[in-house]
């Protein structure tokens, strides 16, 4: 009988420390209304504009601020730059080629804290199938509020993914600058540790 109970105690312990493991990791909510994907590039006649469908997640293995992990998702068909014209040369074969390669992603792989409230998130950047390594450079306001805003900016080359044509008349420069601004809230959880 006693043996009986002794092989329980671990699954008992299991179940009775696991949700005690989750309680102490931070949960945060992205509130999308209040947030934004942007992107720019110079041009002899401006090319800039938003995503207006997208999805992105923070998560935490614990409360320290660089156990973070941050993914954004665009769907490269929702560009918006006010322009129907510029948005269907956009989503075309030449520059997003939205039709084979519907999702712009960023997956964070560390987070590099540069200041106080600033950090360099090195991360795998996804566009028309080409996955390469790219930084996000962010600043983050709020702590200890339990909500907060990240903001940031990642610039890439577009030739390196494969965007080389241009838009007839028009001069346009390699570097795209990619804008976020991100409002999150803690929904469950201890507030996050900033490492001064």
């Amino acid at each position: 009988m006693k043996t009986r109970y002794l092989t329980l105690l671990p699954l008992l312990a299991a179940a009775v420390l696991t949700p005690l493991g989750r309680a102490q990791t931070p949960v945060f909510a992205i509130t999308q209304e209040d947030s934004t994907v942007k992107f720019s590039v110079k041009a002899s006649v401006e090319i800039a504009g938003k995503f207006d469908k997208w999805d992105a997640s923070l998560t935490f293995t614990s409360p320290d601020v660089t156990t973070g992990v941050l993914d954004i998702k665009a769907q490269a068909a929702s560009v918006d730059t006010g322009s129907g014209m510029k948005d269907g040369k956009l989503k075309g074969k030449d520059f997003f080629d939205a039709q084979h390669d519907p999702l712009i992603t960023f997956h964070s792989t560390k987070v590099v804290p540069t200041g106080p409230n600033t950090f360099d998130i090195p991360g795998t950047f996804t566009i028309r199938g080409v996955s390469k390594s790219e930084t996000l450079s962010l600043t983050v306001s709020g702590e200890g509020t339990g909500s907060g805003e990240i903001k940031g900016m990642m610039a890439f080359d577009r030739k390196d993914y494969g965007m080389n044509s241009g838009i007839p008349f028009i001069r346009i420069a390699n570097r795209v600058e990619v804008d976020v601004d991100i409002h999150a809230k803690r929904v469950s959880g201890p507030p996050l540790v900033f490492k001064k």
